[in-house]
């Protein structure tokens, strides 16, 4: 079984192709590659702003204070834009990916 780290990357490899996003890159905040690396790679690659998905269920800690602090300080140092999206929380689909997984459990 993969682990929770293999499965989003696959689910960011997955969102950029359909996307059209070549660039990208997957990140996390506390085991590498750190979000701080992949700044440095899309920066490298000639980037000029980024935007940040967070694979969040919820707005926790990560979220209300590592991320912004993080960002802030790579926004300073690269001198372009990084913007974050919301969490998952709150999607109107989530319910809907529930109600199919339970639909398949009952199956």
């Amino acid at each position: 079984m993969p682990s929770a780290n293999e499965a989003v990357c696959v689910i960011a490899r997955e969102a950029a192709r359909q996307g059209g996003w070549d660039l990208y890159e997957t990140a996390f905040l506390e085991v590498f590659p750190l979000l701080s690396d992949a700044i440095a790679k899309l920066a490298a690659a000639g980037a000029e702003e980024i935007l940040v998905l967070p694979y969040f269920l919820t707005p926790g800690i990560h979220l209300q204070r590592d991320l912004p602090k993080i960002v802030s300080e790579l926004e300073e140092k690269y001198h372009f834009p990084i913007r974050v999206t919301p969490p998952l929380d709150g999607h109107p689909q989530l319910s809907r990916i529930l109600v199919e997984r339970a639909l398949e459990a009952s199956a």
